[in-house]
């Protein structure tokens, strides 16, 4: 059996998910021992739904993260990564853990 997450191209997996409610982050601790920490807005910003990236095409680029913006509840989805439901209703986006990994490299130190 291979050891696939020693290759540069293999997917890691959070070994731990803490939703900071009062700053508004969300951390993700990987396996490698790096942290993302993902301010709440800026994931609501940089949401890849259908919808989300219609209006990103119409605008010409993301919208600014908003400072009030809140995650309302965090659903696992499957292995894959997470669906995030945010203060303002929206819910439909899902963020796969590649995807969250690599926000965490554009954001808060």
């Amino acid at each position: 059996m291979s050891d696939t997450l020693s290759s540069p191209d293999a997917i890691q997996f959070p070994v731990d998910i803490v939703d900071h409610q009062a700053s508004g982050v969300l951390a993700l601790h990987w396996q490698d021992g790096s942290v993302s920490r993902l301010a709440h807005g800026l994931l609501r910003a940089r949401c890849r739904c259908a919808a989300c990236e219609q209006a990103c095409r119409e605008r010409g680029h993301h919208p600014e993260p908003g400072s009030s913006i809140r995650l309302a509840a965090i659903h696992p989805v499957s292995d894959k990564g997470l669906n995030l439901v945010f203060s303002d209703g929206h819910g439909r986006g899902i963020f796969p853990w590649a995807y969250l990994h690599e926000l965490g490299l554009l954001s808060i130190p």
